[in-house]
This record gives structure tokens, sequence and C-alpha cells, in this order.
């Protein structure tokens, strides 16, 4: 007996069956019927879409792995210099305006930035916003990256470049601690000259307050991202890791070198204090670490300042 679906014929252009029974033959050179289906050929399906980032350099750490090149370092000290100049002038010139017009000498000008302390530390709090505001828009606005993991701030103990790397914030925050100690106690047997310019700051409470306030608020996060986050990537991909961790400490090193009126042995010790953030910052991968222990430098100095003024109410110097 003969089914309904035996009597009704194929339609016009069904595949072949699987027995090959009763199918035309397919002429040469004609393409298969899964090429005709797939209106993408193979090569550029397997194409990433535009603007997808290179696969990464297996052979470099993940926490090397940057994008930015020493051009882009060129047009970022480019960028640092002019905003340096630019809110230095600002500062200076509104600092004029104040004595009715007349001209200030250096040290004038110097005796009266000292009774002003807002008008410096605003100059620097500008200065870092400019510096983050360029690195924001050159590396999440324009290459559409994450801001945070680009300049190296990772979990600790996440992909180290060692293993068993410390978990606890507080080991680093502790030994940044210890390390001011150390600092403190090597300065204190060095012949250091008197009215350092960042002493000058230290010629009344608000200076000092905001001082302090910015060291341990705004610095750490500002400087470990710029020296362990931007620059050191950049120099040990380029040179190694242990000239990277050097040529980044010594750089911050010289960073605060005319605070300290150039005194050649506090630059010094600010020179061996950058290597050893960098060299934890490449121990353990991120900038997190680096950051507590800077974190914790700056606010044993701060508390340190604290106690000896009376709470900012003894200053060494009064205005």
């Amino acid at each position: 007996m003969t089914s309904f679906d035996d009597q009704v014929p194929d339609p016009p252009g069904q595949p072949e069956s699987p027995s090959g029974e009763d199918s035309p033959a397919a002429e040469p050179g004609s393409p298969s019927p899964e090429v005709v289906a797939d209106p993408i050929s193979y090569t550029e399906a397997q194409l990433p879409p535009p603007g997808t980032p290179p696969p990464p350099d297996e052979t470099v750490p993940e926490d090397l792995r940057i994008f930015w090149s020493w051009s882009h370092f060129v047009l970022f000290l480019f960028f640092g210099v002019v905003s340096f100049v630019v809110t230095q002038l600002a500062a200076a010139v509104y600092l004029s305006t104040q004595v009715s017009g007349r001209r200030l000498s250096a040290a004038e000008l110097q005796q009266f930035l000292s009774s002003k302390p807002q008008i410096a530390i605003g100059a620097n709090l500008l200065l870092f916003a400019l510096i983050f505001l360029f690195l924001y828009v050159t590396i999440s606005v324009l290459h559409n990256r994450p801001f945070w993991r680009s300049l190296g701030w990772r979990k600790l103990g996440g992909s180290a470049p060692v293993a068993q790397v410390s978990r606890s914030p507080w080991i680093f925050f502790f030994a940044g601690s210890a390390l001011a100690i150390g600092v403190a106690m090597v300065s204190s047997t060095m012949h250091t000259p008197e009215n350092l310019p960042i002493q000058e700051l230290f010629k009344n409470r608000t200076g000092a307050i905001l001082l302090m306030s910015m060291a341990v608020l705004v610095a750490p996060l500002v400087e470990e991202t710029v020296f362990r986050g931007y620059l050191y990537p950049l120099f040990a991909k380029t040179f190694g890791t242990l000239s990277g961790i050097g040529l980044t400490g010594l750089l911050f090193g010289l960073m605060h070198g005319w605070q300290l009126g150039w005194t050649y042995g506090l630059v010094i010790m600010l020179v061996v204090v950058g290597v050893i953030f960098t060299y934890v910052r490449a121990r353990t991968g991120t900038v997190f670490a680096s950051f507590l222990m800077h974190l914790g430098y700056n606010s044993m100095i701060a508390i340190s300042t604290i106690i000896a003024t009376h709470g900012f109410t003894h200053m060494p110097v009064k205005p």
C-alpha cells in the first residue's frame, strides 16, 4: 500500500536525500549547499570585530601588558610640564593681585605664599586633576580601555608574578609605616639646611593641616597611579624589571627634590623609598600593594607631625 507522502513529489531545489537515490548529479564547479547557505566566507567569519585589541603577548607578564608606547609618554611628559607651569603661574598671578598690584620679588612671593598655603595646595590639586584627566581621556575615552585595571590596579594575590603573595592589606600598610620610621631615624643623623621649601607650609596651622591632608588622602593615589601604574610598566617592558624598578624609583625621588631644596642626602633617601615602593609593586603585580605601603608611609609622617606639634597647636616657626 502506498502512503500519501510517497505520492507527493519532492519540491524543486530539495537537497539530495541521504541515500543519494533519485537526485540529479551536481554540475561540475557548483558550490556545495553549505557554502551557498553561508553569506560570510570562512575567512571573514574569523576576523575580530573592528576596534578589538590584539591578543596579549604570553611572554610578557600580565601586569606589564600595556598598550601605551614611548610616543604616548612623550605626550604625557609635555602635558605634565605645561600643566605645572600653568598652575604655578596662575598661583603667582593670583598672589600678586592680592598686594595692590605691586610687583613682588621672588623672596617676597615665597614669604607671601607661606601666609596663604591654600593657594599652593590648590595649585597642586589642580595639577593632579589635569594629569588624571589626561590619562583618563587617552586610556578610557580614546582607546576604550578600563582605566584602573589598565594602570595596574588589581586585587592582592590575584595574578602576581610570584606565588603566595599576601592578601592582607595591613601587612603593606604597616610595612610602609615601619619604612617611614626607619627613614626618619636615618634622616635625623644627617645635617639638613634650614628653611627648606616644604617647611614654608609648616609656618602656620592651616598650611600644616592642608599639607598633611593632601599627603594622606591624595598623594599616594596620584603618585602610585603615575609612577607605579603608568611609568613602571613602560620602563620594565623596555629595559627589564630591575632597570624599570631603579629608573622609576630615581624619578620618584627627583620629583620631590625641589621640596627638599635638593639636599643630597634627603633626595637619596626618597630615591630608596621609591625603589622599595616599585619593588613591592613588581613582586605583587598590583599597584594596590605599593599604594597601601605609600599610604602607611605618609600616614606615619602625618601622625608624627601631629604628635610633635601637639595637634598643630605648637608650630615650630611662626609667620
